[in-house]
């Protein structure tokens, strides 16, 4: 370890696969991608709730959109590329299960509706 990477008096560096191990990184960045999907829209609506009419809390949604420049950012930037990569991943494994399982029950209720 050199002197630059030496952490303050008091202060203990991560272990080298928490800062390097491409398994944890991928990780990681899944599951980050992940929380991704389910935090940053229900939040983005919430404090839109609170701070707006519902009229317009509902016309100022899709704004929510503007979040996906974060993990575009982290692909670009190549030290955090292969983050920014799973995180993506994560995000689209996500939305295709909540769409999937979304499109499953739609179509279970129309079938046998009573």
């Amino acid at each position: 370890m050199s002197t630059d990477e030496q952490a303050p008096a008091g202060e203990r560096q991560p272990d080298w696969w928490h800062r390097d191990h491409p398994t944890f990184l991928s990780l990681a960045g899944f599951f980050t991608g992940l929380a991704f999907v389910i935090v940053v829209p229900g939040l983005f609506a919430a404090i839109l709730g609170w701070i707006f009419e519902y009229h317009t809390a509902e016309d100022l949604f899709p704004l929510v959109l503007v979040t996906l420049a974060v993990p575009i950012g982290l692909v670009i930037a190549p030290r955090t590329r292969r983050f920014g990569k799973y995180m993506l991943i994560g995000m689209g494994v996500t939305a295709l299960v909540v769409g999937g399982v979304s499109a499953v029950v739609l179509w279970f209720m129309v079938t046998y509706q009573s």
